[in-house]
C-alpha cells in the first residue's frame, strides 16, 4: 500500500524508464549534419581543380539518392541527412567529366539497393556510396575511368557531362590525364608528395587535397563522430605494407607517402570505411577491420589488373563485419569463461 500522500508534487514521484537511461546530446541528423558540413571544404577544392562540371556532377549525384529517398524511405528520412552523405561520397568518387544522367543513376542505385533494399538507415551491410560505385563501375567502365586534367581552364566542361541516354555521336574534346595510380601502374611513374597532398592531379573529385581530408576527418574525430581507429589502421597497414615492399624493390615497388595520398585511399579511410553502420563497434574489431582494408588495398595496386582498389577493400571487409564483432565482443560482465572457451549462457 502507498503510504505517500495523494499531494505530492510529480516531480517527487520515482520516474520508472527503460534503459539507456544515459542518452548522448548528439542525435543522428546532428550527426550527419556535421559530417556534410565537412564535406564542403573538400567539395570546394574539387570545385578549384576541376570547375563547374564537379558541381554538375555532385549535384546530379546527390539528386539521384534524395529522389529514392523521397520517393520510397520512411517518411522525414531526408532530414537525417544520411542520403545527402550518399550522393556527395559517390559524387566525389566520379571523374569530373561524367554524364549527370550516370551520377543520378549511381545516386538512385546506391539508395535504392545499398540501402533500401536492406530495410533503411542502421540496416545496410556494405556502404551505399561503394555500392553505387560498384554499379557504375561495372555498368560504365569507360566513362568512369576518363580523368579530366585538372590544368584546363577553370570554366571549360571537362566532358560529356550533358550527353543524353542512348545518345549517339561523339563525345566533346576533353583533355585527359592519368591518374598518379594508372601513370605509375602502367608507365612506372612516381607522381610528386606535393601533387598529391594539394590535389593538383588528374582523378576523381574525391582525390584532390590529401591534406585538406585529414583536416576535414580531424574535426569528426574530435567531435567523436568517427572512429580514429579506422582510418589509422588503415595508413599504418598501408605505410608498413608498402614500406616493406619498397625495402624489398625500390624499382619495381613504389614509396609509401606515395600509396597513402595516392588514388581514393584518404577520402575512403575517412569518410567511407568508418561508416558507423557499416564498421565494427568494438575497438579491437576496428582496428581488424582497418588491417584488412590495409591489406587489400596495396594487394590490389600492386598485383591487381586494376590500379585502383580501396572500393572493392572497403565492401570486402563490410562483408565481414558482423563476424569481426562476434569474435572481438567483449566478455559479459559477472560471466566467467567456461571450460573449452565459449561464454556460459546467463
Amino acid at each position: 500500500m502507498n503510504d505517500r500522500p495523494a499531494s505530492t508534487p510529480p516531480e517527487d514521484r520515482l520516474l520508472l524508464t527503460a534503459a539507456p537511461h544515459l542518452k548522448s546530446p548528439d542525435s543522428t541528423p546532428k550527426i550527419m549534419w556535421n559530417v556534410v558540413g565537412s564535406l564542403v571544404p573538400i567539395m570546394g577544392a574539387a570545385v578549384y581543380f576541376f570547375g563547374p562540371s564537379a558541381i554538375v556532377v555532385l549535384a546530379a549525384s546527390t539528386a539521384g539518392a534524395l529522389g529514392v529517398e523521397w520517393l520510397f524511405g520512411p517518411k522525414g528520412s531526408l532530414k537525417d541527412g544520411s542520403a545527402a552523405i550518399t550522393g556527395i561520397l559517390l559524387g566525389l568518387c566520379l571523374p569530373a567529366g561524367f554524364p549527370l544522367w550516370m551520377a543520378f543513376l549511381g545516386g538512385a542505385f546506391g539508395i535504392g539497393f545499398g540501402k533500401l533494399m536492406f530495410g533503411g538507415l542502421g540496416q545496410n551491410p556494405f556502404n551505399p556510396a561503394l555500392v553505387g560505385r560498384a554499379f557504375l563501375q561495372a555498368a560504365f567502365p569507360t566513362a568512369i575511368t576518363t580523368w579530366p586534367s585538372t590544368e584546363m581552364e577553370w570554366a571549360a566542361w571537362r566532358g560529356a557531362n550533358f550527353t543524353l541516354p542512348l545518345q549517339g555521336g561523339e563525345a566533346p574534346d576533353v583533355v585527359t590525364a592519368p591518374t598518379p595510380l594508372g601513370l605509375w601502374k602502367f608507365e612506372g611513374e612516381v607522381t610528386d608528395l606535393w601533387s598529391l597532398m594539394v590535389g593538383n592531379t588528374g582523378g576523381s573529385l574525391g582525390e584532390t587535397a590529401g591534406v585538406l581530408i585529414l583536416l576535414c576527418g580531424s574535426y569528426l574525430a574530435l567531435r567523436n563522430y568517427l572512429n580514429w581507429r579506422i582510418p589509422a589502421g588503415i595508413f599504418l597497414t598501408v605505410f608498413v605494407f608498402s614500406e616493406i615492399l619498397y625495402l624489398v624493390d625500390g624499382a619495381r615497388f613504389p614509396p609509401p607517402f606515395f600509396m597513402l595520398f595516392s588514388g581514393g585511399l584518404m577520402l575512403g579511410a575517412v569518410y567511407m570505411a568508418t561508416d558507423m553502420v557499416t564498421s565494427p563497434v568494438t575497438h579491437l574489431g576496428c582496428w581488424i577491420f582497418a588491417a584488412g582494408i590495409g591489406i587489400l588495398v596495396v594487394l590490389i595496386r600492386v598485383w591487381g589488373g586494376l590500379p585502383e582498389g580501396v572500393m572493392y577493400a572497403i565492401l570486402f571487409m563490410n562483408a565481414f563485419v558482423p563476424f569481426i564483432n562476434r569474435a572481438t565482443q567483449p566478455r559479459v560482465f559477472g560471466h566467467g569463461v567456461a571450460k573449452g572457451g565459449k561464454e556460459p549462457k546467463p
